[in-house]
């Protein structure tokens, strides 16, 4: 494998933890959001990472990439507050499923998962440049 290689693999991680911190922050924004039925109200996504392999033989690389984005199927909570103006005709307002505990570890997985990909990148570009000196 090409020291090169490690560019493109550590790239691909980072744009992939960069979706998933997007849709984490997307999640927490909108936690504590109330609608009027629970077809509206806000559901919980996630991204959907796939391997991709890039070329072939001994110069072969695994990258990742996200496929897409889905909600996730839990139902959302069911609250009786009569007064907020967002309740259907029996009181009811529909919370989102967002699982803020949940979000935030997602989000500090994400975060450390882009930083080691930044640390590679880094200690690549080291061993990089060490190798160009050793010419001189």
């Amino acid at each position: 494998m090409s020291l090169f290689n490690i560019f493109d693999i550590a790239g691909s991680s980072m744009s992939a933890q960069s979706a998933r911190l997007n849709t984490t922050a997307s999640n927490l924004a909108n936690a504590n959001t109330a609608a009027g039925s629970a077809e509206e109200a806000y559901r919980s996504r996630q991204p959907v990472f796939q391997t991709v392999l890039n070329g072939s033989g001994d110069e072969a690389t695994a990258g990742v990439q996200v496929t897409g984005i889905v909600q996730t199927g839990a139902p959302p909570a069911r609250v009786f507050e009569p007064g907020h103006p967002a309740a259907d005709e029996d009181g009811y307002v529909y919370m989102s499923n967002v699982n803020i505990v949940d979000e935030m570890v997602n989000m500090i997985s994400a975060s450390r998962s882009y930083k080691n990909s930044v640390e590679v990148l880094n200690t690549s570009k080291e061993l990089l440049l060490r190798t160009l000196s050793l010419g001189q």
